[in-house]
């Protein structure tokens, strides 16, 4: 009996040293610097370092309180709960580990000053019009980061699918550009690190959430390009993404624990059915499969329902907001994270950021589905998204449908009108972000059959409808391309961006004659709505399409617009008589498109495939 207590002994007496004699180390702590004066007065810091859980965390700073010390399944992660006083001032402290009476690891931690208070922040809206674009694609103003060190993926720009080195820089360059388009708002894909071995460039594989990736700039380069973009009066929207990560994030090879990501015994797919989420009559077999099966081999699906990775997402996000100053958030694959952790990121940013826009990625084709994620009292089971915007895709496939479809009952023309009398279901339509096409799916002018009077009566749509414009880049120089040959065919890159590129497409002499009709047709549209109060916000009457004509209106207190759309192949000498209830408190018109008046508003002659705008006046 002496003998095995002499061992045990032992045992723990060599347990002891060695633990003692562990490395203990700091590499890494998220968020790397947080603000005095939040609103939020909690704060949750990820301390990452080998064997850290092994220490002790200490904090002495007038106004910061260590509440909490979170230990988890791997020892070189420690979770630390912060609770700042609103007097607590500005300034450094040391986040101090000790073990015994030593201290083995220091960090020094910043508080900073914020620079505007949260109320200010007033996102985008409908005066917007906003730009999408793909940095790598875009322009490359600095060949010289095309290629970093520590990065997997080279520059290869004759791969589609490759990284071509547009960059920061590359937009920065081209602000005046965009803003000579008719642009107030550029949402911008994800421009955070992708550090994968291949099929990067896209960004939606983050590696860091806290760290632009070198290829595009630095984090100080982003910031600089927000800055720019608000002195030309131009906002920006950051690409976030909740759902997954890359497979190469730091944390790879060493999980905080298990349950951080959903795992399964195999590689199991989602099956992108989003409406499995609100369909009251779901199998659990196909909800589970679309809230954790990974959305693809490469990006790993985050468990949400972890408390410690929540809030890891939802500080991130506060935490590009206050240090770029950014306008807004269009968030990645929304209804794939768990829906009550996406309703309470909403909420929480709104505490923060009481003005603020989130425009959530939807990709479902029916109103009604997508009406779910809109904030709304009307949802059965009670759910509430607190969601500011979110994506018209119905109104995607409906442009499309509507001009290339004979015209018939509920075909063609009709299914433009057929959709929006269904926005019944919205709690406010203008909410609605309205496109006609993106970076995953076909381009435009392709879907279209490269017809430019088809493409006039879709711009004319998407810029005078309710709800927010967005344009894909490169759409105003009727730039094509088919999703089902490969993502990189829709996302080539903008002729004149590259030092090298034979074709200068953003000035008017490297386009072609058709491609300067698009331009200046989209130019013409953004900057007159950009002046139009009745476009913006104006309540939309229309009329039951006849004869392949439809026919709506715009108003908005003294200011009447009114749409008409001959979407038949023959010219059309138009009864205005039929919108009386309107156009009675009008007397002429002006077309917003040419140089055609109204001097009365009896008769209007259109020709075939054709848009007219008109604003009336009394």
């Amino acid at each position: 009996m002496k003998v095995i207590r002499f061992i045990f002994s032992s045992m723990l007496l060599v347990l002891s040293i060695t633990a003692f004699s562990q490395k203990i180390s700091i590499d890494r702590v998220d968020p790397p610097f947080w603000w005095a004066g939040m609103n939020n007065s909690q704060l949750q810091l990820m301390v990452h370092g080998e064997n850290i859980s092994l220490a002790k965390a200490i904090i002495d700073y007038e106004g910061v309180k260590l509440e909490r010390t979170i230990l988890v399944e791997s020892p070189n992660y420690v979770f630390l709960d912060l609770v700042i006083d609103n007097d607590a001032l500005a300034g450094n402290f040391d986040i101090k580990f000790v073990k015994g009476k030593k201290t083995v690891a220091t960090f020094n931690y910043e508080l900073k000053k914020r620079t505007k208070a949260p109320e200010s922040y007033t996102g985008f809206d409908n005066s917007d019009n906003i730009y999408l674009l793909m940095p790598d694609r875009f322009a490359n103003g600095n060949p010289d980061n095309d290629d970093m060190p520590g990065m997997l993926e080279k520059a290869d720009r004759n791969n589609p699918n490759g990284r071509h080195g547009g960059d920061i820089q590359g937009i920065e360059d081209k602000l005046d550009y965009l803003k000579d388009l008719g642009i107030t708002a550029i949402w911008i894909n994800p421009l955070l690190e992708n550090n994968m071995p291949a099929y990067s460039y896209h960004g939606y594989a983050m590696t860091d959430l806290y760290k632009v990736d070198p290829r595009f700039g630095t984090n100080e380069d982003y910031k600089n390009l927000v800055a720019k973009a608000h002195e030309k009066g131009l906002k920006i929207i950051q690409d976030m993404v909740f759902n997954h990560l890359g497979t190469n994030y730091f944390w790879k090879d060493d999980l905080p624990s298990q349950d951080w990501y959903h795992q399964w015994p195999e590689f199991t797919r989602s099956n992108y059915r989003g409406g499995a989420v609100n369909d009251p009559n779901a199998s659990e077999y196909d909800y589970n499969k679309m809230v954790k099966g990974w959305f693809d081999k490469t990006m790993a699906d985050l468990n949400q329902h972890n408390p410690l990775m929540a809030n890891y997402l939802i500080q991130n996000s506060i935490w590009w907001i206050e240090y770029l100053d950014l306008d807004g958030i269009r968030q990645d694959t929304y209804p794939y994270p768990y829906k009550d952790f996406m309703a309470t990121w909403m909420e929480t940013l709104l505490n923060e950021y009481p003005n603020y826009n989130v425009v959530g990625e939807v990709w479902l084709s029916y109103p009604q589905a997508v009406a779910y994620w809109l904030e709304n009292d009307n949802n059965k089971d009670g759910f509430h998204s607190h969601l500011t915007n979110v994506f018209d895709f119905p109104l995607m496939y409906a442009i499309t449908n509507s001009l290339n479809q004979d015209n018939g009952w509920s075909s063609g023309i009709a299914q433009l009108y057929e959709l929006l009398s269904q926005d019944y279901v919205y709690s406010d339509p203008n909410k609605l972000v309205l496109f006609a096409d993106n970076h995953d799916g076909d381009r435009l002018y392709s879907k279209l059959g490269e017809d430019l009077a088809k493409f006039k009566m879709a711009m004319t749509m998407l810029f005078t409808l309710r709800g927010i414009p967005q344009l894909y880049y490169g759409t105003e120089i009727l730039m094509t391309g088919y999703e089902h040959q490969g993502h990189g065919f829709i996302r080539e890159d903008f002729p004149g961006g590259w030092e090298d590129d034979t074709i200068d497409a953003f000035t008017s002499g490297g386009r072609t004659d058709e491609q300067n009709i698009a331009f200046n047709f989209v130019k013409h549209l953004m900057n007159w709505r950009k002046t139009n109060m009745a476009v913006q916000q104006g309540k939309l009457t229309h009329y039951i399409p006849e004869d392949g004509v439809y026919v709506y209106f715009r108003e908005y207190e003294d200011e009447c617009v009114m749409v008409i759309l001959n979407n038949s192949k023959e010219d059309k000498s138009l009864d205005l008589n039929r919108f009386a209830e309107i156009t009675k408190n009008y007397s002429k018109g002006k077309s917003v498109l040419d140089r055609t008046f109204l001097d009365n508003l009896e008769t209007v002659n259109i020709k075939a495939k054709t848009p007219m705008v008109f604003e009336l006046s009394k």
